[in-house]
């Protein structure tokens, strides 16, 4: 009998190894040879792309645009849950006597489920963000499910949200999301919110290409995102799913306190979204990334960006903005770089997929996961002319945003090297030429414009 059982739970060791290693050969999950990134199909993956909308699952043409996006190079979009835009649907019933909170809405989760069936075959990775803050202030609240005066299920007196606020976000003058137990415990509204979560997952879990944001740039209290973090970890473990969380804090500078909470407390969030860093422009975008990069570096986890702001159409910068962003992102280490929607980004229009085409050439001539920032080998640089992202000795790659000329410190590795330059907005490649190691070699941009310098041993 001693055996039998011996045999049984060495069984059960081995399915439950089995099943662990399955997740993550299914999956996205980070990297255990390269922490600072993700892996998916248990291939290190770096995720690039852009898209014409936040909430993908409610256009129309869904299909087309993500294989535009796929033969772009592009593998990763952002999902708000959100439902403000014109020609959406929202996630609950609507009777003749108002919205049903105990009934959810076919078409919306059938929106979703497509959405997430159609990105997984085609390996591209969606970040949600569970709760879509804009729709619950100012014009969208009074058309938001959960508002008292459009629901049949509770009413203002009993949960104390309000019927009407014309605040900005940042005011969190929504009780809304004071409904978590360490806060005002309303559970009358908590109850829908877990209910809204628990099909979300119902749905998500069994996709391995998705990641998990909280919120959109949200300004209320910690233990809003804290709450719903452990929440859905716990769903997902309960199906034997290990999911990954962030949280996305409506800051623009990365030192605000509130970026604290997603920094400081890895056991609550897996990896780190600094989206907000791209309003930032120029040298100090870079140097605001890399010191949290260094900030982290004790315990190194992934640094995705799922908005990358700029367009001539906005005020959060210029196209030239946008793209440099783009660049800077990638070569300054971050995880997952993706052009913000029209008109606050440039979505995914004809710059943007001839610069994912370009980012993909130069990550197929050098390894990005085995480079680092190393801004220090480049001589007779001047803020913002360039940037440059190596494994010393093996391979460099250096961007130049407008052009340039700099020089590139070969001298600890004598030997031969080749020099190849990209341009970037035709994502062509100039012929290729031998450099000597050994000494520092110049570097001329061919022309003013985009272009990188990739110079490797073989």
């Amino acid at each position: 009998m001693k055996t039998n059982l011996r045999y049984l739970c060495c069984g059960l060791l081995v399915v439950l190894c089995c099943g662990v290693a399955m997740a993550k050969e299914k999956g996205i999950a980070i990297s255990e040879e390269y922490p600072s990134y993700w892996a998916y199909k248990g291939k290190p993956t770096l995720l690039i792309g852009g898209s014409v909308e936040d909430n993908l699952f409610q256009i129309p043409n869904l299909e087309a645009h993500l294989d535009l996006l796929q033969s772009v190079g592009g593998n990763y979009v952002r999902c708000t849950m959100s439902s403000r835009d014109e020609g959406n649907v929202w996630a609950f019933l609507k009777t003749e006597k108002g919205y049903d909170l105990e009934q959810f809405n076919p078409e919306y989760w059938q929106r979703f489920e497509q959405f997430l069936k159609l990105t997984a075959a085609r390996d591209i990775m969606v970040q949600i963000e569970v709760w879509a803050t804009f729709d619950f202030y100012q014009s969208r609240w009074p058309n938001n499910p959960f508002n008292p005066t459009v629901n049949i299920n509770y009413t203002a007196e009993e949960t104390g949200l309000p019927t009407v606020v014309d605040s900005h976000p940042v005011a969190t003058q929504n009780n809304f999301f004071w409904s978590v137990p360490a806060e005002r415990n309303q559970k009358q509204v908590l109850k829908y919110q877990q209910k809204f979560v628990n099909k979300l997952l119902h749905h998500s879990l069994k996709y391995g290409n998705v990641l998990y944001c909280m919120d959109n740039e949200t300004s209320v209290t910690a233990e809003w995102g804290k709450y719903w973090a452990t929440f859905m970890k716990e769903r997902a473990a309960e199906k034997g799913v290990k999911i990954y969380t962030t949280e996305m804090w409506d800051p623009h500078n990365l030192d605000h306190p509130m970026h604290n909470n997603t920094f400081d407390h890895p056991e609550t969030y897996d990896f780190v979204d600094i989206s907000q860093n791209n309003h930032q422009k120029g040298q100090q975008h870079w140097d605001n990334a890399q010191k949290q990069r260094q900030r982290i570096a004790v315990q190194p986890r992934p640094l995705n960006c799922v908005k990358i702001y700029g367009s001539d159409a906005y005020n959060f910068g210029k196209d030239r903005d946008g793209i440099e962003r783009f660049w800077r992102n990638v070569f300054g280490g971050m995880a997952s770089a993706r052009f913000h929607r029209p008109p606050a980004g440039l979505g995914l229009n004809e710059i943007v997929q001839a610069h994912l085409q370009s980012m993909r050439a130069v990550t197929e001539r050098i390894n990005i996961f085995n480079c680092e920032p190393h801004n220090d080998l480049l001589g007779d640089r001047e803020e913002n002319e360039a940037y440059c992202t190596a494994e010393p000795g093996k391979e460099y790659a250096v961007y130049f945003p407008q052009g340039g000329s700099v020089n590139l410190d070969l001298t600890p590795h004598a030997g031969k090297y080749f020099l190849q330059w990209l341009n970037v907005d035709s994502s062509t490649w100039e012929e290729r030429s031998a450099v000597q190691g050994g000494a520092t070699i110049p570097l001329n941009a061919p022309s003013n414009g985009y272009w990188v310098a990739v110079v490797t041993q073989k």
